[in-house]
């Protein structure tokens, strides 16, 4: 009896200890594969810029108050009318009296008071200003109003999950939010539109506007970041009460930017300092591979009716991906799709587009285009080739 009940402890003892050890690995797991960054944000989302791949992420969708980082989707429309040859950098731009009415951070502009579209994008970049931004949005969309529809027309386009904006500025409205997600998605679209003409100006610590007159105002960044952390040229801070700290940050090393976002930190110290931590985080785990460079074959396909009979589709951006340092994806498939099979083809008319799967689960793809100019036979070219195929 005193054997069988000797018996049993050990093998509850054993029992015990195997489970302690389980949730020993089971915990040094979980750590491995939460970086413990960004404790006190309310939401986090780091991604990489090129293929948009998350690589890290905290409540991202959860809706809260963007603050000043709207001023990122007003930015995009502004670079996207610039690029339509809508407007141009030395336009001038007048102040509307509900302009120069604009609280929070500001230039101070005047009623009637005119200033060209380069100093207006300048202040909405550098120095965060409310007036230059609600100025520009009636500039743009003809009244502020109708800005923001356009603002919420863009977010739905972008496909943002949980967006909805009441003005340009960021000011607090109860029924204005966003989520961290879709800040990064529109920093990624903002960063592609506006190109080194927008990281020039953002990248930027200080600068003047009115420079050459009595009215010079000292422009001094908001993103103590350019100067706290190497490689950060972008993107844009906010703060309210009801917002607290928040910003959209992008950072470059060598081929791999990424791009951070924080919201509700409870000050800009501890906002800055979990950004860092992110950035760092980012760069010392990841890396970028370049699978395909723009321009490479993909395949030759046959042109029925074409002079000449055939033509090879090229990729018309490079193929990138991020993996985790140590764990190199391999391609797994690669899915070619055409929808234009027949003549004419331009020179680097796209033509279709190409999809790749990774050993992880990525998945990117890429337009493909027409590497030479493919005629269509004309008449006299049907018919010899017609009798071609008779005499064959």
């Amino acid at each position: 009896m005193k054997k069988m009940i000797l018996c049993c402890m050990v093998v509850v003892l054993s029992m015990t200890m195997l489970t302690n050890i389980h949730a020993d690995e089971k915990t040094k797991q979980t750590t491995k594969n939460d970086p413990q960054i960004a404790q006190n944000a309310k939401s986090a989302y780091l991604m990489e810029y090129t293929s948009g791949k998350v690589i890290y992420a905290k409540n991202e969708k959860a809706k809260l108050y963007p603050a000043s980082m709207t001023k990122m989707m007003g930015l995009l429309l502004i670079f996207e009318s610039l690029h339509d040859g809508k407007l141009d950098w030395k336009d001038e731009v007048t102040t509307s009296a509900y302009a120069a009415s604009m609280g929070g951070s500001q230039v101070f502009l005047e009623e009637n008071e005119t200033m060209s579209v380069k100093d207006m994008i300048k202040s909405i970049c550098i120095a965060s200003a409310n007036d230059a931004m609600v100025a520009m949005a009636e500039k743009v969309g003809g009244s502020a109003e109708h800005f923001v529809e356009m603002m919420n027309e863009k977010a739905k386009k972008l496909n943002l999950c949980n967006t909805h904006f009441m003005n340009p500025t960021g000011l607090h409205d109860p029924q204005h939010y966003t989520c961290a997600k879709d800040m990064a998605i529109v920093g990624k679209a903002l960063i592609k539109e506006g190109g080194d003409d927008l990281l020039k100006i953002t990248s930027t610590y200080d600068a003047y506007i009115r420079e050459d007159s009595e009215k010079a105002f000292w422009l001094v960044n908001t993103n103590k970041l350019l100067k706290q952390y190497p490689g950060v040229d972008g993107l844009k801070s906010g703060f309210t009460s009801q917002a607290m700290s928040c910003i959209t940050i992008t950072a470059k090393k060598k081929d791999l930017r990424l791009i951070a976002v924080v919201m509700g930190e409870p000050s800009s110290k501890v906002r800055n300092g979990e950004i860092k931590q992110m950035l760092d985080y980012g760069f010392s785990q990841y890396q970028q591979g370049l699978l395909y460079a723009a321009g490479t074959k993909m395949k030759t396909i046959p042109i029925e009716n074409g002079k000449p009979q055939k033509v090879d589709v090229l990729t018309d951006k490079d193929l990138v991906y991020v993996f985790e340092k140590g764990s190199e994806p391999k391609e797994t498939a690669k899915e070619i799709s055409l929808r234009k099979t027949h003549a004419p083809f331009k020179k680097g008319e796209i033509i279709g587009k190409v999809q790749i799967k990774m050993s992880d689960g990525y998945t990117m793809e890429t337009a493909l285009k027409a590497a030479h100019d493919v005629a269509a036979l004309d008449y006299t070219d049907l018919f010899m080739k017609a009798l071609k195929d008779v005499f064959a």
